[in-house]
């Protein structure tokens, strides 16, 4: 049977939340974009249910949030099972809970309404970089498809296919220890937030369908290879273990164990192929911080690639990626790392725990770690002139512009970087960038979170990447340069 071809500006493969995300983001900027998933059918199992603060704010920027409803706030959250406080300064205080079946709806219907193009019951078989472009062969339901694309970015998971094609380096550790969870109706048992009883850990939590989310470890068990998702009969065996319940009555509706592995690919772009989420790191998913993380880095990715296949960015902007989510990644699995020692261990971690505890009271140890759990207090390195802002996202405040009272995440809905000024005066955009930069004349409601900055310029994703003023406009064009390429041409 002769192959199907298709051409693309783009190629994603993998249609969970970060494929999505990513393919969102393509398509609005105008980029042709086909999604790979080898799925038959939508995803019915919702492995993740939290969203971080940041990653409320960055959908909101998109225009997104209306389409996720209500969904219920939580300002508690843990830390490794210790309480922990997640308020900061956001839009979005805390954590939210929805599911990842509500999650990759929205986003598909996000990408598809922008023109992304997606694929199902299509798994990749062969992957390759010309130099000039990507070839890719793919197997679906009408036969062989062969794609032509110019970039191809993995968003395959953490057994992602493209890194095994790729062989690409993936250091770090292979479980040893795992938590059996499952999704159980039927059952009536008490709540449990991350209960360590005598003999291992327990979570239980009860969702408005009646639905129970059950978690367990005994202690002193090892993680086992898996070929298949475990089995209801273990966690039954293990829940009976740790409480002393028989959950056995139930009707699980999913079924999963999820280690304490931890791994990074050395590099996140290897020439016209880039990966994002598990696909470029591997990590236990802890206090919803995976999904979070690779969300994230959809987000980071999306507007620079964009840029570049438009032809208005060399490939320094592209590099920037890896650059900034590479050291992202490491922080976020080394603080992961830390909190399975502390949830999987056993007696013998109990003085930690209770020195964590005690930290936690101190508002500077709390404001640290929620913001690194959060991700709001990412800072990248944008060069320039120093200031407090450089690299942040813009701090929380309203911005007024004339009788109009907005926040930061809403000055990004179009996908562009914005000029502030922050003085309320006419704005102009910056000549040469107008088709990349619009400008914005806002009066902050609190003058003293922007450190006396008259003019900021936002990248897409909604971090500084210049702040000044008018009569101290230095380093501006340098970052219009390196963060939206040289300006056009009259």
């Amino acid at each position: 049977m002769a192959a199907d071809r298709l051409a693309a500006d783009a190629v994603v493969v993998g249609a969970g939340p970060v494929g999505l995300m990513l393919a969102g983001e393509l398509a609005q900027a105008g980029v042709d974009v086909v999604v790979l998933e080898k799925r038959h059918a939508h995803n019915h199992e919702s492995r993740a249910s939290t969203l971080h603060a940041r990653t409320m704010e960055i959908l909101d920027s998109r225009g997104l949030l209306p389409d996720f409803g209500t969904p219920p706030a939580e300002p508690r959250g843990h830390f490794g099972g210790v309480p922990l406080d997640l308020t900061l300064p956001s839009t979005h205080p805390g954590q939210w809970k929805v599911q990842q079946t509500k999650t990759e709806a929205v986003l598909e219907e996000w990408a598809l309404s922008l023109g992304a193009d997606l694929k199902c019951k299509h798994e990749l078989l062969a992957v390759h970089d010309t130099g000039e472009r990507v070839e890719a062969e793919a197997a679906g339901p009408g036969g062989p498809l062969r794609l032509h694309c110019r970039y191809l970015v993995a968003c395959d998971g953490e057994d992602s296919t493209v890194r095994r094609l790729l062989g690409a380096d993936f250091p770090g550790h292979d479980a040893g220890r795992e938590l059996l969870r499952a999704d159980v109706d039927g059952i009536r048992i008490p709540a449990r937030r991350f209960e360590r009883l005598d003999k291992g850990l327990a979570i239980a939590a009860r969702r408005p369908d009646g639905v129970t989310r059950v978690m367990v470890h005994a202690f002193g068990s090892t993680a086992r290879p898996r070929t298949h998702d475990a089995r209801f009969e273990e966690i039954v065996t293990a829940w009976r273990r740790v409480t002393g319940e028989d959950i056995s009555g139930g009707t699980p509706l999913w079924v999963n164990a999820f280690g304490d592995a931890s791994r990074q690919l050395t590099r996140y772009r290897h020439g016209r192929i880039l990966f994002a989420g598990d696909a470029a790191h591997r990590q236990m998913p802890i206090g919803g911080q995976a999904l979070n993380l690779g969300l994230q880095d959809a987000f980071n990715l999306g507007w620079k690639l964009a840029l570049h296949l438009r032809g208005q960015a060399g490939e320094d902007l592209l590099d920037t990626y890896h650059t900034e989510r590479h050291a992202v990644g490491r922080r976020v699995l080394a603080n992961i790392r830390a909190q399975a020692h502390m949830l999987l261990g056993d007696r013998t971690v109990e003085p930690l725990r209770t020195l964590l505890g005690e930290l936690i009271t101190q508002q500077d140890a709390r404001t640290h770690l929620a913001g690194m759990i959060s991700g709001l207090d990412v800072r990248y390195d944008v060069g320039g002139p120093a200031h407090p802002l450089l690299g942040a996202r813009l701090p929380h405040t309203a911005l007024h512009t004339g009788r109009r009272r907005l926040h930061p995440a809403q000055l990004l809905h179009t996908g562009g970087g914005v000029l502030l000024d922050l003085r309320g005066t006419p704005a102009e955009p910056p000549e040469g960038w107008t088709d990349r930069v619009s400008a914005v004349a806002v009066t902050p409601q609190d003058p003293g979170a922007l450190h006396g900055a008259e003019r900021v310029l936002l990248r897409p994703d909604g971090h500084v990447a210049w702040a000044g003023t008018p009569s101290r406009p230095h380093g501006l064009d340098t970052a219009l340069r390196r963060w939206f390429g040289p300006p056009r041409r009259r």
